[in-house]
């Protein structure tokens, strides 16, 4: 496949989900459908659909998974020169239990993985000059080589690019939270745009994840991540919406802003929302968005609350289907969903 002249690159997993045909414990589920998956997946082929097309670095098994994988990102139009095949790894499996309110669980299969194997250098330095954007996810922080791998790729690219990161605590893929909290602040010192839930941010030692405690505001959260580094959070709050802070350091200015939200009639899955509204905040930040998610033709205009407003709606519409890929939207999409 030919590229596009990418100016995002995304790095990360691509797994395959088992979704189960209904809530309850994953030991009771006897049938489940077969998903494309992975945070870093999941952004990719979002932006792919808000047109937007980025660079995707991952590494799957050369096996069945493997081409379902590959085959699928192909479909969406994501480049493949950096989907790497492993003939010595198996693809990642996750399978997903839901309880009554659509929230997951996750049970990884993912123990020397071809994930887990990426190389350090495997994008070269030409690409990450020729984009102005890396997104990295912190699943790929669970097990070295990709550890490394992945900081390598922030280390470089903070040098010209902003980088986006998302923690993604996934509890089941480490020893402790000591572990996850060393491997976040680790990746903090690179990281320039921070997207987390207040459950992340719990997770790698910043506050706690008692809502009801005004300590732990939105506010005081991303306030505590700034210091830390980073320019710019994006709080994603459920069905709270979504808070965003900027300090005079972040291109856009400084800035606080919030969104409620939009409320979905049938929720069917959650499964891939957050990475949804990632896509949608990164396609919004790299092209402009003006109040109803068209790109504007000055790619500087970026309002928070504005950006909120977009990536919030990409993350609903997700919710309106199974699966993290199957639903997400294109632009026009969004449009039609805020009107």
């Amino acid at each position: 496949m030919t590229d596009t002249n990418p100016d995002i690159l995304v790095a990360g997993e691509a797994l395959i989900d088992f979704l189960p045909d209904g809530p309850g414990p994953l030991s009771g589920v006897e049938n489940f459908s077969r998903r494309a998956g992975g945070a870093p997946a999941n952004v990719a082929v979002a932006l792919a659909r808000l047109d937007a097309v980025p660079w995707f670095w991952t590494r799957v098994g050369e096996d069945p998974f493997g081409d379902h994988l590959a085959e699928t990102l192909a479909s969406f139009g994501v480049p493949d020169r950096f989907v790497e095949r492993d003939p010595a790894a198996k693809t990642a499996l996750a399978f997903v239990s839901h309880d009554a309110d659509a929230d997951r669980a996750f049970t990884f299969y993912r123990d020397g993985t071809a994930d887990t194997r990426v190389e350090p250098g495997g994008v070269p330095d030409e690409i990450l000059d020729s984009v102005s954007w890396v997104y990295v996810g912190g699943v790929m922080l669970a097990a070295d080589p990709g550890r490394t791998a992945t900081l390598d790729l922030a280390e470089r690219g903070e040098r010209d690019c902003t980088v986006v990161f998302d923690p993604n605590a996934r509890p089941e893929l480490w020893d402790s939270d000591e572990e996850f909290a060393t491997a976040v602040h680790e990746m903090l010192a690179y990281a320039d745009v921070v997207k987390a839930t207040p459950e992340d941010l719990a997770a790698a030692g910043f506050g706690s994840e008692d809502a009801e405690d005004e300590s732990e505001s939105p506010e005081n959260l991303a306030a505590s991540v700034v210091e830390s580094g980073p320019h710019t959070v994006l709080l994603t709050l459920g069905g709270s919406g979504a808070f965003a802070r900027s300090t005079d350091a972040a291109p856009w200015g400084s800035g606080a802003a919030s969104h409620g939200g939009y409320e979905v009639e049938s929720v069917a899955d959650t499964t891939g929302a957050g990475d949804a509204f990632t896509a949608g905040a990164l396609a919004a930040f790299a092209t402009g968005t003006d109040r109803e998610g068209g790109a504007t033709t000055d790619p500087t205009d970026r309002s928070l609350s504005d950006l909120l407003g977009f990536a919030n709606a990409v993350a609903a519409v997700t919710t309106t289907a199974p699966g993290a890929m199957t639903a997400l939207p294109t632009r026009e999409e969004v449009r039609q969903f805020r009107q």
